[in-house]
C-alpha cells in the first residue's frame, strides 16, 4: 500500500500486466507491448508483412508494365492479409504513381484517343463517388461487387464466342462511362480499377499495346486524382509514406520485367491471359467479399 501511494505522489507508472483474458494471456508482463505497437514505429517492420509486400508490388508492377490490367488487382489482398485496407491502398499510392510515371515514358504516344475523352470523365467521377462514399461503404460488399464484375466478363465472353459470331465492338460513351466510372470508385476504395475497365476495352480487341498504353494513361491520372482526397482522409500518415520508400525499388523492376514479357508473348495468348487473371481475381475477390458480409452480419 506504501509503495502504491508513494507512486501516486510522484507519478510512477508501473508495468502493467498482460490482460489475462486477452490473446496475450500467459505472455511475461515486459513482453506485452499492446495492440498499438505496430502504429508506434516509423515504418512496418513485421518481416511477414515483406514476404507478401514484395511479391505483390512485382506482380503489380508485371500486370501494368507488360498487360495493363489483371493480376495487379490481387496486390492489395495479399498486404490486406497484415494490414487493414485502407492503410494497404495508401501504402500502394505512391508506388502505383512510380509505376505510372515509368509505364508513360514506357508507352509514350501509345493510347487510344477516343477511348481516352470517354474514360477520363466517368474516371474522375468514380474518383469523386470514391471519396464521398470511403467512410459509408462496406468493403465487403465492394469486394463481392469487384469479384463479380472480374469472374463474369470472362464468363460471358466465352458464351458470346460459343454461341453467336464475334464482333468486334468500338469506343462507346454509355458503355465507357459507365465502367469508367466503376473503375475509378473500385480504384478509390481498393486499388482495383483494373477488371471494370477491362469489361470496357477488352470486346474492342485493341492492338495489346494500345491496350496497355491505354490503361496506363487512364490510370496515371486517376491516381494522381486520388492523392488530395486520401490526403484529407488522413491516409497519408508518417509509417504508410515511409513503408511506400522503403518499397518504392519495386517499382522500376516490376514494369521492366512486365515490358519484358509484353514484347515476347503473342496477342491471342494475350487476351487469354487477360481474361485468366480476371477469373482468379474474381474468384479472390467474390470469396473475401463473401466472408467479410458474412462475419459483418
Amino acid at each position: 500500500m506504501r509503495e502504491a501511494w508513494r507512486d501516486l505522489r510522484t507519478g510512477r507508472r508501473r508495468p502493467q500486466p498482460a490482460p489475462a483474458c486477452s490473446a496475450f494471456a500467459g505472455v511475461p508482463a515486459k513482453a506485452y507491448q499492446g495492440p498499438d505497437r505496430q502504429h508506434e514505429q516509423p515504418v512496418i517492420q513485421d518481416a511477414a508483412f515483406y514476404a507478401l509486400a514484395v511479391p505483390a508490388f512485382l506482380v503489380l508492377g508485371i500486370s501494368k508494365g507488360g498487360f495493363g490490367m489483371g493480376i495487379g488487382a490481387i496486390a492489395l489482398p495479399m498486404l490486406a492479409f497484415m494490414v487493414p485496407v485502407p492503410q494497404a491502398a495508401a501504402i500502394m499510392l505512391p508506388l502505383l504513381i512510380a509505376m505510372d510515371v515509368i509505364g508513360l515514358f514506357m508507352y509514350r504516344g501509345r493510347w487510344d484517343g477516343a477511348n481516352m475523352r470517354i474514360l477520363l470523365p466517368g474516371g474522375l467521377l468514380g474518383t469523386l463517388l470514391g471519396y464521398l462514399s470511403f467512410r459509408h461503404l462496406g468493403e465487403g460488399w465492394i469486394r463481392l461487387i469487384i469479384g463479380t464484375v472480374a469472374a463474369g466478363y470472362p464468363l460471358q465472353a466465352w458464351l458470346r464466342a460459343r454461341f453467336t459470331a464475334a464482333v468486334q465492338q468500338g469506343p462507346s460513351w454509355p458503355k465507357g462511362v459507365f465502367w469508367s466510372s466503376i473503375s475509378g470508385l473500385t480504384s478509390f476504395i481498393a486499388n482495383a480499377g483494373g477488371p471494370p475497365l477491362s469489361v470496357y476495352l477488352l470486346p474492342q480487341r485493341l492492338d495489346k499495346t494500345l491496350f496497355t498504353g491505354t490503361t496506363i494513361y487512364f490510370f496515371a491520372v486517376i491516381n494522381w486524382a486520388k492523392v488530395v482526397p486520401f490526403w484529407a482522409l488522413g491516409q497519408f500518415a508518417p509509417q504508410n509514406v515511409l513503408t511506400s520508400l522503403v518499397l518504392l525499388p519495386l517499382a522500376p523492376v516490376g514494369m521492366a520485367m512486365g515490358r519484358w514479357l509484353h514484347a515476347r508473348v503473342d496477342e491471342r495468348l494475350f487476351y487469354r491471359i487477360c481474361n485468366a487473371m480476371l477469373v482468379l481475381v474474381g474468384i479472390r475477390f467474390l470469396w473475401d467479399g463473401l466472408r467479410m458480409i458474412l462475419v459483418a452480419g
